[in-house]
């Protein structure tokens, strides 16, 4: 809401600094009590199923969600991530999930390995939502967007060839 907030604000020509500082401290501690959770289920062993499903929904929710904010919300002239790139990452964890749903139909056991393109590409998409938010570097988001754009594509097509790799044992075991 605060994001919201702030837009308004910005729409008015009136940008409220204090609101968007607000909005830049309620995600990154969504973000930091998710990282918190995950090193306290690590280093106590507490992991299990439920908890290896939901983790990564939460992450990509909370990326998502300030994606999208920032891309419809004014954050300031020239400060917003294009639609494009936000359909592109849509487009690419719909592609992801429902690769994950056609490999359980025909495996029922999908192990879920992330590739380090995957983990890269989270890391330039939050680096481009922190640029956005942050507004601290005078240069365009057009430059975080073409970084994360380029892993966004390349993370994709890592998991497909896993995905297209998986269907061929099922096959060839058959």
């Amino acid at each position: 809401m605060l994001a919201v907030y702030y837009g308004e604000s910005v729409k008015a020509g009136l940008p409220n600094e204090t609101i968007r500082w607000w909005a830049v401290g309620v995600f990154i501690a969504a973000a930091l009590s998710d990282g918190i959770d995950g090193y306290i289920a690590r280093h106590f062993n507490q992991k299990s199923k439920f908890g290896a499903f939901i983790d990564p929904m939460a992450d990509k929710t909370l990326l998502l969600t300030g994606i999208v904010f920032l891309t419809f919300i004014p954050w300031g002239e020239g400060w917003h991530i294009p639609i494009w790139f936000t359909v592109l990452m849509i487009a690419r964890d719909i592609i992801i999930i429902v690769g994950i749903w056609i490999l359980h139909y025909f495996n029922s056991h999908v192990p879920i390995n992330p590739h380090w393109s995957g983990k890269i590409c989270t890391f330039t998409q939050m680096l481009l939502l922190g640029w956005v938010m942050l507004k601290v570097i005078p240069l365009s988001p057009i430059y975080p967007t073409i970084l994360a754009t380029i892993f966004t594509v390349w993370s994709g097509i890592e998991y497909f060839r896993q995905g297209l790799h998986m269907l061929h044992e099922h096959h060839t075991a058959e």
